[in-house]
């Protein structure tokens, strides 16, 4: 099994997002057209700053001023910006009135966001679902010790269902990640780095972690094999394995094994 990097996972804070968008057309592309209108008095110029071609902010225009009351932008000619382009005053009212509830809509997501963060729960069922990597299995728990050693330390983690996995990273990640005992960790495990044996044999492998866990599938071809497991606490493991264990294990659904892995195997992740 190969060593594993000591790894930090930054994750966006922001859980709650939303664009603001008025009577289902006003929307901030359409205030930021206007706004740019504003400031160039012409049509292809305010096109060019906000990203569209001349034709699609011609029709954002006409699809504002069909859907408006009154006229939001004015195309005489002889404007005082030379482009013959401007905001009429209900132009001006209506992205004053779109910049006032962006202000509120911002403060709206950012309460909302700040209840969230105050419910670990909440944050542990989040963290979990924006996580991406390319590690087959994701096992979410909290520092349960920090042993330090000579060169590298021992960090054990408990799941959900109080599981305990070790895991060994440098003394230098201990002090760059800022690990601490109670903190939320993510563990990565690929699952190649596990491997799969019985209640008779699981004794005589001195690796570090063995997990009781329990058969949900297997799924197989010629070539490869992947044992889907489930630990006592819910979490479900992936194992990959040869076809040629799968039917010398006579490995079935039910059946009790148990996952083992080496200390190195996991990848331990904190927020940063």
């Amino acid at each position: 099994m190969a060593h594993k990097k000591d790894a930090s996972i930054s994750v966006d804070a922001n859980w709650v997002k939303g664009e603001l968008c008025l009577a289902g057309m006003l929307d901030k592309r359409m205030i930021e057209l206007l706004q740019a209108i504003d400031r160039t008095g012409s049509i292809n110029q305010a096109a060019k700053q906000v990203g569209l071609s001349y034709k699609g902010a011609w029709q954002i225009i006409e699809r504002a001023n069909n859907g408006a009351p009154k006229t939001l932008v004015s195309t005489a000619t002889g404007g005082a910006k030379g482009g013959g382009t401007c905001l009429t005053d209900s132009g001006h009212a209506l992205v004053s009135l779109f910049l006032q509830l962006e202000r509120q809509h911002q403060e709206f997501l950012a309460g909302l966001n700040h209840d969230l963060s105050t419910d670990p729960d909440t944050l542990l069922l989040l963290y979990r679902l924006v996580v991406k990597t390319s590690a087959r299995n994701q096992l979410f728990g909290h520092i349960l010790a920090i042993q330090p050693g000579a060169v590298n330390a021992e960090v054990a983690v408990k799941l959900k269902g109080g599981e305990q996995i070790t895991v060994t990273i440098s003394l230098k990640a201990i002090e760059s990640m800022n690990l601490s005992v109670g903190a939320d960790a993510l563990l990565l495990i690929n699952s190649a780095d596990m491997i799969l044996t019985a209640d008779e044999d699981q004794r005589q492998f001195v690796a570090k972690n063995h997990l009781r866990c329990r058969v949900l599938r297997v799924q197989q071809d010629n070539v490869n094999a992947e044992v889907m497991v489930q630990l006592p606490g819910g979490e479900i493991l992936a194992i990959s394995v040869t076809p040629l264990s799968v039917n010398a294990m006579t490995i079935e659904t039910g059946q009790d094994l148990w996952a083992i892995f080496n200390s190195n195997a996991p990848i331990l992740g904190v927020r940063s």
